[in-house]
């Protein structure tokens, strides 16, 4: 009976453990997940674009890909390479961090480039129908994963340096439930966004009140505007978290010129403030960022185009895997 006594409190102490792990991973979790909010709600943004064209009863599967492939490239791919690299190799982190700052400055000055032309949605239009909806279909998802995968990686650095140095289980824990988390929140406000049209006609056609059947109607006719201006948020957000990637990273390497211009042209301009100087502060760092990753985007276009996407067609044409 002792016996039986004595392994009933060591499996009572083992739960309590356990239950103290799982307190921290989920604070922590939280902690960090609160650091990498301004990268999700980027996410959040960017990705209701891809939606943009399709039939309804097409949205939500598409932004279940979308999501699936999300969390699959956080766990599967960025966590333990995040790991693996802040355990033997954190110097690499800032150099990877700024090739993808480089890649959303090359999409949102490209995207930028082709409203100024007013040929964005004529080519959209011509590849669906050389194309088929299938096909485009699958160009959308490749491409919004492509894009998700920059932010998810930009996601899990902020969060992973705001997680305190502890077991590589504890931080590997505490780095999927950030992953899991940021995902579900990320494309649950997408799917909301998508579909608020079609819960307005709902209302608008079901509705016993005639306060719901206005509400419908004003979520019809806000949805149309409401998209137009997440596809403008979406192109802003790439080239602000696309610029301040590139300038953070560069102050860490030692060339810390551009960030504390940025910084230093800001806090004069809000000098004379008496409130609201912080908020002002962030906007005005936040909209010279975006102005510098776009700069780079337009340099880096030419140089994707012409050079880089012509190499990897070769290299696609003469090794098929890749």
């Amino acid at each position: 009976m002792s016996g039986l006594l004595a392994l009933l409190d060591d499996v009572a102490a083992i739960a309590k453990v356990a239950a103290a792990s799982i307190d921290d991973v989920a604070a922590q979790a939280t902690k960090a997940g609160a650091k990498a909010a301004g990268a999700a709600i980027d996410d959040a943004a960017v990705t209701p674009k891809y939606m943009q064209g399709f039939d309804a009863d097409r949205e939500l599967p598409i932004i279940w890909r979308i999501a699936r492939g999300s969390l699959f490239n956080k766990l599967v791919f960025l966590l333990p390479a995040g790991l693996a690299l802040r355990e033997f190799a954190p110097g690499a982190v800032t150099p990877l961090l700024m090739l993808g700052g480089c890649y959303l400055c090359f999409e949102g000055a490209e995207k930028v480039v082709h409203a100024l032309k007013g040929d964005h949605e004529v080519k959209k239009k011509e590849v669906a129908a050389q194309s088929g909806p299938a096909h485009l279909e699958e160009q959308r998802i490749a491409g919004a994963i492509k894009t998700d995968f920059i932010l998810s990686a930009e996601i899990m650095t902020i969060a992973l340096a705001a997680i305190p140095d502890g077991s590589i289980w504890m931080e590997g824990a505490t780095l999927a439930a950030v992953a899991v988390m940021i995902t579900v929140a990320v494309y649950g406000a997408v799917a909301l966004i998508v579909k608020a049209d079609d819960l307005g006609l709902l209302m608008a056609a079901k509705g016993r009140l005639s306060a719901t059947r206005g509400i419908g109607r004003a979520l019809i006719k806000a949805m149309p505007k409401v998209l137009a201006a997440l596809m403008i948020i979406g192109t802003a957000a790439m080239l602000w978290v696309g610029g301040n990637i590139i300038l953070h990273g560069l102050a860490n390497l030692g060339v810390a010129w551009p960030y504390d211009q940025i910084h230093h042209i800001a806090d004069a301009a809000t000098q004379a403030l008496d409130s609201g100087r912080a908020a002002a502060q962030w906007t005005l760092v936040a909209t010279m960022d975006g102005v510098f990753g776009l700069a780079l985007g337009l340099v880096l276009i030419p140089i994707g185009t012409r050079i880089i996407t012509p190499i990897w067609q070769r290299l696609k044409r003469l090794n098929p895997v890749v």
